[in-house]
């Protein structure tokens, strides 16, 4: 990596750990509901971006490790073995969903994945004996590292941005990994990846079972966040909102998904001066940003780059 793109990171770093101590906590909880969609718009990323498969189901993932952790939260186990556990949970469903799921390719699968999801927020409303059903799970503490207390809104948004850095670096390993390199054959071309025997159905499985582990512990640190989850977060448009973060941000792309989530999240609250207009904007501005460039932010800044360096390479 040359020295002005490792800096790139450096200068967001520092930003992110710097920017919440000018924020009230309103602010702070936003960066860190930021970074917990980030995660799971990663997870959606290495199935949509680099898998090429299209799934509606993340934000059913997203609600299952949040109800795993809070159950065993609010039953006296520690947060970090409820973070495994909803990682690990995520995983095996998405794999046991993904296995026949992915008989059928792109839109038909994103009808399996919707009715997956519709299915998964029926049992978070319905099932009282084990989500709470509508009245949902209260009471759900933040965790502690090192005795080193996390109940206050900054304390917590280091430790989802603490979350958020090991996400991005696990996504980092796997697409310059052989895993990676096998994701983006599929993508590109799933026969010409089958010819040089690359297993479709196998590396598609365990692009989509990782996602849905990501989702997962998003999820997990969701629940502390909030201090008290129900079924409504985990509904069909929290699928939505996430595929739209990672198809505005940019697919196939490591920065997609921080730029998606950040203007899904925070562009209606930047907006909200607007009073009763805001949500007009914001879907306008989605809109015209698609239609200009649907590759997303990453392909506004490809563009951008590829005509600051087309005269220099004809010089």
């Amino acid at each position: 990596m040359t020295a002005p793109r490792a800096a790139l990171p450096a200068a967001l770093g520092a930003a992110l750990l710097v920017a919440p101590l000018a924020l009230k906590p309103y602010g702070i909880y936003l960066l860190s509901l930021w970074c917990l969609y980030t995660v799971a718009a990663q997870g959606l990323n290495l199935t949509v971006g680099y898998a090429g498969q299209v799934s509606l189901a993340q934000g059913a993932f997203l609600g299952i490790g949040a109800y795993t952790a809070a159950i065993l939260t609010t039953a006296g186990v520690s947060f970090w073995p409820a973070l495994v556990a909803a990682g690990a949970v995520c995983l095996l469903v998405g794999a046991l969903i993904g296995f026949p799921a992915l008989r059928v390719q792109h839109h038909y699968l994103a009808f399996v994945t919707l009715g997956f999801n519709a299915l998964a927020f029926l049992v978070m409303r319905n099932e009282q004996w084990l989500t709470g059903g509508a009245y949902g799970i209260s009471g759900i503490e933040r965790p502690a590292v090192f005795g080193w207390s996390a109940f206050a809104p900054l304390p917590f948004y280091y430790l989802c941005l603490a979350a958020l850095g090991a996400s991005s670096l696990l996504c980092w390993y796997l697409v310059r990994s052989p895993w990676g390199r096998a994701f983006q054959a599929l993508r590109e071309n799933p026969v010409r990846a089958a010819s040089l025997g690359i297993s479709v159905r196998t590396y598609t499985l365990l692009a989509f079972a990782i996602g849905c582990g990501l989702g997962g512990v998003a999820g997990a640190f969701y629940a502390p966040l909030v201090e008290y989850i129900d079924p409504s977060p985990f509904g069909v448009s929290t699928s939505l909102a996430l595929l739209l973060m990672v198809v505005v941000g940019g697919q196939g792309s490591l920065p997609g998904p921080l730029l998606g989530a950040a203007l899904v999240t925070l562009l209606p609250e930047w907006l909200r001066w607007t009073e009763g207009w805001y949500l007009m904007l914001y879907a306008v501005l989605v809109v015209v940003l698609m239609a200009v460039c649907p590759e997303g932010l990453m392909g506004l800044w490809r563009r951008w780059t590829a005509r600051r360096a087309a005269p220099e390479q004809a010089a």
